[in-house]
């Protein structure tokens, strides 16, 4: 295990994707820093202590991270296959399960730095702008946020990478269905009851990013779960690949 951990964390220091998904958390900022500068009642939205890493939440959250992330997840399984180096790797042998496994830890490890690298990117602005309002806190609340996001977004995630994966078509499948499916939280997030139990705004829940009660949260946290155990009943090949076909491809054509 710790030698596949090793070799996927060396490939991924190769991949475009991950300077794709920098390049995003940056515009990410810069963008939401830009509509910072817009007045409300005679003050700018970012001149509040703590917009700047409330606002960047939403926004990479619903338009951009977990369709990243779903790219790199997706792209990191079928790499082998698309390029041909898979038939290698059975021979000397790998476990494809534990390789697939594997690659899930790496794609949620990468979740999580991507959604730290943003905090820390909001963070420096925060303390150059509200340094003396700024509390400890304050600060590690927000640390929390970020790092729970991380995490749940993948998970929430989970099942459509497992899925593209699976079917083989195309890891950019992946990122279109992602984006479609974190655009939908915004609706979502509209309703109380939707709120907790569709899977990318279940992860605000749990985070602390929409006030919740515990109830709300558990019932969050069972969304997520769900999630993760349909990503690992896809990934290991326990719904069969022509099940997943017909079921898709039937939708696509309704």
């Amino acid at each position: 295990m710790k030698q596949l951990l090793w070799a996927e964390r060396r490939k991924l220091r190769h991949s475009k994707i991950v300077w794709i998904a920098v390049f995003a958390v940056v515009m990410i900022a810069i963008i939401v820093f830009a509509e910072g500068q817009f007045v409300f009642k005679g003050s700018r939205y970012i001149d509040g202590a703590g917009w700047f890493m409330t606002a960047a939440q939403s926004l990479a959250t619903f338009f951009v991270l977990p369709a990243v992330i779903a790219l790199l997840g997706s792209y990191m399984i079928c790499r082998e296959e698309q390029e041909d180096t898979l038939k290698s790797l059975r021979l000397v042998p790998v476990d494809e399960a534990k390789l697939t496994v594997v690659k899930m830890i790496v794609a949620m490890v990468f979740s999580i730095l991507i959604y730290l690298l943003l905090f820390v990117i909001t963070f420096a602005v925060e303390a150059i702008m509200h340094f003396g309002t700024l509390s400890i806190q304050t600060v590690w609340g927000f640390l929390f946020t970020y790092f729970v996001n991380g995490i749940g977004v993948f998970l929430a995630i989970s099942p459509i990478v497992a899925l593209v994966a699976r079917i083989k078509k195309g890891y950019w499948l992946a990122l279109v269905f992602t984006e479609i499916y974190s655009f939908a939280g915004l609706f979502a997030s509209m309703s109380e009851t939707l709120k907790t139990v569709y899977p990318i705004t279940a992860v605000f829940q749990l985070s602390g990013y929409y006030e919740a009660t515990i109830g709300n949260k558990a019932a969050s946290l069972v969304v997520l779960i769900v999630c993760m155990v349909l990503a690992v009943l896809i990934s290991q090949g326990l719904i069969p690949r022509s099940l997943l076909r017909k079921k898709l491809f039937c939708k696509v054509k309704r």
